[in-house]
């Protein structure tokens, strides 16, 4: 009888045993999120449907109305606000999770980082060849190469929680670790593909301010005698001055959240250490505004730019012929499981990693397929990759809805099938 590939030397195991704290949190991760999705979802019907009804004038009308201080750069249309300034918290806690992740999470080892972020960088360079490959031939189209790079976290886990209750948890915690990583590089990619032009002065006192913010949220106990319930009172309104100077910057206003986030401290100092420490800076601000991005914000933004007017059945087929919606389509249906899959496989073979016992490839699979739901963070990169009102915007959101439910109702399909039988082999 040969050796199981886990006692072989120099194999070591894709997905290791995750700590209990880690489980508990991903557990409530999951639940959170559960809901959030479910309102991204509801918010985004109720907006394709309002944006396609006889009163669709008055839902463009809503989404385009401008408010705002123009001196600042800060007057924008309701839809806008929603994309620059709702859209941070979410990229806030995006930049949050990444920082947890690389001090205390999966990412702080590279024997455990290297597959996700290796399958991460294959489920964004597969789906971005496929989509330049099928809009060769429109140079116009080609600008939206990075559309069909993003997982929209929220969206893929929500479906993961209500399809995948006895999926093994090292699973939810590569679909997660995936997800945060692919987000990081979505976010590489806005600020440095997305920014046409740079004013330096607003740029220079963003970074001071974003400066002086992290030092308050470092020692904000030690030197400022504040708790945590009360420091979060006096960073938000410095954040928020931060994304004021950023977006009057050029650099997409979003990318204030994440810098902000990476400051917050999401482990004790030695001095806050004890049993009367009470929670950290970073659970308190993800207490807060979890709820608020998830609830809140993310369903907002979903609301204003989902809804778009598709013209019918008719309208709806003729946009296929667009090479945007095929490649957008491809992309994330099949150019996201094949690139995670593919550069899963390859990292395995030449790292020596074997699968988990209790996983199979179809797992993966499933997997990839669930971080083909780009939704959120693809919508803001048509957003910024078509002029509003273009029919290329149009159909680019188009084939990003389509696409997030094809890949939703296949990956449900696919890892329901591996639920049951994870559920028939617990319960024999």
């Amino acid at each position: 009888m040969s050796p199981s590939p886990a006692r072989i030397p120099g194999i070591r195991r894709l997905f290791p045993s995750a700590s209990t704290a880690e489980s508990l949190r991903i557990g409530e991760l999951l639940r959170k999120e559960t809901v959030g999705g479910i309102l991204l979802v509801a918010f985004a019907i109720v907006a394709l449907g309002w944006a396609n009804s006889p009163w669709a004038e008055s839902y463009f009308a809503i989404r385009d109305f401008e408010i705002g201080y123009e001196p600042w750069h800060l007057r924008l249309s309701i839809g806008a606000w929603a994309a620059d300034g709702l859209l941070a918290i979410f990229f806030f806690l995006v930049g949050l999770e990444l920082k947890r992740e690389f001090v205390s999470g999966d990412l702080r080892k590279l024997s455990t980082a290297i597959v996700p972020i290796v399958a991460a960088i294959g489920g964004v360079v597969v789906p971005a060849f496929i989509y330049l490959l099928i809009t060769a031939g429109s140079p116009e189209a080609s600008s939206g190469w990075a559309i069909p790079t993003a997982t929209d976290i929220a969206f893929a886990v929500a479906v993961l929680a209500v399809i995948g209750s006895h999926l093994p948890s090292a699973l939810r915690i590569f679909l997660l670790t995936l997800a945060v990583v692919d987000d990081l590089i979505a976010i590489g990619i806005i600020a440095l593909f997305y920014t046409e032009t740079v004013e330096i002065v607003p740029l220079v006192l963003a970074l001071v301010v974003i400066a002086g913010y992290g030092l308050i949220a470092q020692l904000y106990r030690r030197f400022f005698h504040l708790r945590p319930t009360a420091a979060w009172l006096v960073l938000l309104p410095i954040g928020v001055i931060a994304w004021a100077l950023l977006h009057a910057s050029g650099i997409h206003a979003t990318i204030a959240g994440v810098l902000l986030g990476f400051t917050i401290p999401v482990l004790h100092g030695k001095a806050d250490r004890g049993p009367d420490a009470g929670p950290g800076l970073a659970e308190v601000f993800e207490h807060r505004f979890r709820p608020l991005s998830a609830g809140i914000a993310v369903p907002i933004f979903a609301f204003f730019s989902a809804g778009v007017a598709i013209g019918g059945a008719e309208g709806f087929v003729s946009a296929f012929a667009d090479p945007v919606v095929l490649g957008i389509m491809l992309a994330l249906v099949v150019g996201k499981p094949l690139g995670i899959t593919a550069a899963t496989w390859a990292i395995t073979r030449i790292r020596r990693i074997d699968l988990d016992p209790d996983l199979r490839w179809a797992d993966i699979v499933g997997v990839g397929m669930l971080a083909g739901i780009g939704f959120t963070v693809s919508l803001l990169v048509a957003e910024l990759s078509f002029a509003a009102g273009s029919e290329a915007h149009d159909h680019a959101k188009v084939a990003i809805l389509t696409a997030s439910v094809v890949a939703a109702v296949v990956a449900s399909v696919l890892l329901g099938i591996r639920n049951r039988r994870y559920r028939g082999a617990h319960a024999s």
